[in-house]
């Protein structure tokens, strides 16, 4: 680890810009991979000031990294950041997840301000209590079908490199971001399938350990929905989606979408004294809109895509 007095300086965000918020969970950064939207990462969390920051799983990419080595100054300028907010007074806690899973050694330990955990519980502003955890456990391929894990994974890689060369086009067009990955694969039955049987499962293991809700990431999916009694959170990515999921001072909870430099919010849940017992379960909204150009809203489909594990 460096010595504070040579850090790069980094520039301040302005204050009409600055996130104040009691807690943020982020997932699925995937550092040391090409996919991974680091500048735009770095742009959201210098301008991030909250109490708690979650590391929800799959910040660092074992995975592709034991396959080619992949790790330019911006993905070094993430890390970085993360040890100087840790420093500077943010509890930092790193939850591993299956691409980083080597991290799973240190459970109990801490790195520059960084507590290394398995699980935890997060108590929001307003009493209810979450269990935060990646969400592999819960995935059979990963966990009964490891081979296949890694297939897909490759596979997915490629689209991701697809992807971006029809963004670079996309882009000197004058046109915004738009995720073919996430298209396709909210495309496939099997996908969208795969997705609410995770959820599910999810839900059921936070039941049993008699918590209000759950927060994890794996799917890259972001969403907020209650499943029969139990709050579903799912934090999304830094690939795609470019999602986080925060917690206000008041202990609403609200999923961040960044892609495209677009403002937040969809607000999906509201903090306990604002909802009646009645009223449960809460309305469902639409995890994230699709912008008006992109080709998903042709389609009617009421989520940005089904997601994979990664």
């Amino acid at each position: 680890m460096h010595d504070a007095a040579h850090e790069i300086p980094e520039p301040a965000a302005t204050g009409s810009h600055r996130l104040s918020v009691r807690t943020v969970w982020i997932s699925d950064l995937h550092l040391g991979t090409p996919g991974c939207q680091a500048r735009a990462l770095l742009d959201f969390l210098r301008e991030l000031d909250c109490d708690t920051l979650y590391l929800v799983g799959d910040i660092i990419d074992g995975w592709q990294l034991r396959r080619s080595w992949y790790w330019p100054q911006l993905h070094n300028d993430v890390v970085q950041k993360l040890l100087r907010l840790a420093r500077k007074g943010t509890r930092v806690v790193f939850v591993p997840g299956n691409h980083d899973e080597f991290a799973r050694k240190y459970v109990a330990h801490n790195f520059g301000g960084v507590e290394v955990v398995d699980d935890c519980i997060h108590e929001l502003a307003d009493g209810r209590r979450l269990w935060v955890t990646h969400g592999d456990l819960f995935d059979g391929v990963v966990q009964c079908a490891r081979w296949l894990a890694y297939v897909g994974d490759v596979a997915y890689e490629f689209t991701l490199k697809v992807n971006r060369r029809f963004n670079q086009v996309r882009a000197r067009l004058g046109l915004p971001y738009w995720s073919l990955s996430r298209y396709l694969k909210g495309k496939v039955k099997r996908a969208v399938s795969y997705v609410s049987d995770f959820e599910q499962a999810v839900a059921r293991e936070a039941r049993r350990r008699g918590v209000d809700g759950v927060v994890c990431g794996h799917i890259h999916h972001a969403e907020i929905r209650r499943i029969d009694d139990v709050l579903y959170c799912n934090d999304g990515d830094w690939v795609e989606s470019l999602t986080a999921l925060v917690e206000h001072h008041d202990g609403r909870l609200e999923i961040i979408d960044r892609s495209c430099d677009r403002r937040p919010v969809v607000t999906v849940a509201p903090p306990r004294a604002a909802v009646e017992p009645a009223a449960l379960p809460l309305p469902l909204p639409g995890p994230i809109a699709p912008l008006a150009t992109d080709p998903l809203a042709s389609t009617g489909m009421t989520a940005p895509g089904a997601g994979t594990p990664r």
